[in-house]
């Protein structure tokens, strides 16, 4: 059964929270549409974000919204789980309906994304921004959402980011549940594979990117020594087998390689004076690790060490604006490696809690786009803030 969750919190005198959040539970897609159609009726959208489950028939699910909500743009992606205003779920639908009150929004759909067509896409983000002109005071963004298993995200960000210049670029990889078995985005009533969405967005409402991990660098180092980049496959570290070698660096046996230990020790690579995570997905037969992330040959990886996650999360989301004012709702791309983390330790509960409290809606995903660079296990977000024209309450 659907739920409808509006943010009832003022952020000044008659100024209500501006996006409208639906859930449905619903198993089959048609009771899906039919719920969040019934919660979003009446209100004036200018476009709406969808998250889905891979569990549900995606075109079905796909026409059906095109169809319910009368031409209202929709667009999203298939997820490893979603994040409601009750925390995280598994096998929900859900909707986020961004008001023309305070939105406005332009698209690009890539298809085919593989290979990835620079100069091409290039050229049509630049003619998406030239007809898509700026409102007076109002704020711009871009976001992505691409196929989780296309492996182009490293690019198409870099692309994004080098072209729109100095626009913000935020974004979430489509996932489908645990399976690595196939991923999807939503554009104009089609559910795609091997695509990527862009999506230009202003708003007269004030915004800050959020982007955290909870690992620090540790003094153990490896190189890669052999690798196939296109495929984000690590054959050889430090001259070694790149399976046999991670696990001396752990002190396990490969053997002993699980998604839980990949989990909670990752890779970290240092970009001017950051590190971001690269996670493993898998150790394959012939003893190379498949990466969720750009890797080459010489690449210098750090073992990272895990800190507390709860505590991370909440000083993560622990954010106000110039004016002291706390995020009216917060847009969340969570890596799945962080939520099974979670869930290994018991403490999906306590993270759940910390999401709902902050106003975090969003999806789990199978990498994320933050500061012109494709990362794993790191939760990117971009907190809403009320219109800088509103008085404090």
């Amino acid at each position: 059964m659907g739920n409808l969750i509006a943010d009832p919190v003022a952020r000044g005198p008659g100024t209500a929270s501006p996006v409208t959040v639906a859930v449905s539970r619903a198993a089959r897609a048609d009771r899906a549409v039919e719920e969040i159609a019934a919660q979003l009726c009446g209100r004036d959208i200018c476009f709406v974000l969808v998250f889905f489950p891979a569990g549900l028939d995606r075109e079905a699910l796909a026409q059906g919204l095109d169809r319910a909500l009368a031409g209202v743009p929709v667009f999203g992606c298939s997820s490893a789980g979603q994040i409601t205003p009750e925390g995280y779920e598994s096998g929900a639908l859900l909707a986020i309906a961004f008001p023309k009150a305070h939105f406005r929004c332009a698209s690009l759909l890539i298809s085919p994304l593989k290979p990835l067509a620079i100069s091409r896409i290039s050229r049509d983000l630049r003619r998406l921004a030239s007809r898509f002109p700026r409102t007076a005071s109002w704020n711009r963004l871009a976001l992505t959402f691409a196929d989780g298993l296309s492996k182009q995200e490293d690019m198409l960000v870099a692309t994004m980011v080098t072209t729109l210049e100095d626009l913000p670029c935020f974004g979430g990889s489509a996932a489908d549940d645990h399976d690595f078995a196939e991923t999807f985005v939503l554009h104009g009533g089609r559910v795609l594979s091997d695509a990527a969405v862009v999506l230009l967005i202003e708003t007269d409402m004030e915004f800050a990117g959020l982007g955290f991990d909870h690992f620090l660098p540790s003094h153990q180092h490896m190189v890669v020594t052999r690798s196939i980049p296109e495929e984000r496959i690590v054959a050889e570290l430090n001259g070694a087998p790149a399976a046999a070698e991670y696990a001396r660096q752990l002190g396990l046996s490969v053997d002993e390689l699980t998604p839980k230990v990949f989990a909670e020790n990752p890779v970290l690579v240092r970009t001017n004076a950051m590190y971001h995570v690269r996670g493993i997905q898998q150790a394959l037969p012939d003893g190379s690790l498949s990466f969720l992330s750009a890797i080459e040959d010489g690449l210098l990886l750090t073992l990272g060490e895990g800190q507390d996650l709860i505590a991370k999360l909440r000083a993560g989301l622990d954010v106000t604006d110039a004016r002291g004012r706390r995020p009216d709702f917060i847009l969340g791309f969570d890596c799945y490696l962080r939520r099974l983390e979670l869930a290994q330790k018991s403490l999906t509960g306590a993270a759940s809690r910390i999401l709902a409290q902050n106003r975090v809606i969003g999806f789990n995903t199978y990498g994320e786009q933050h500061c012109g660079v494709h990362v794993n296990q790191t939760f990117v977000g971009v907190a809403f803030f009320g219109p800088s024209w509103t008085t404090l309450p």
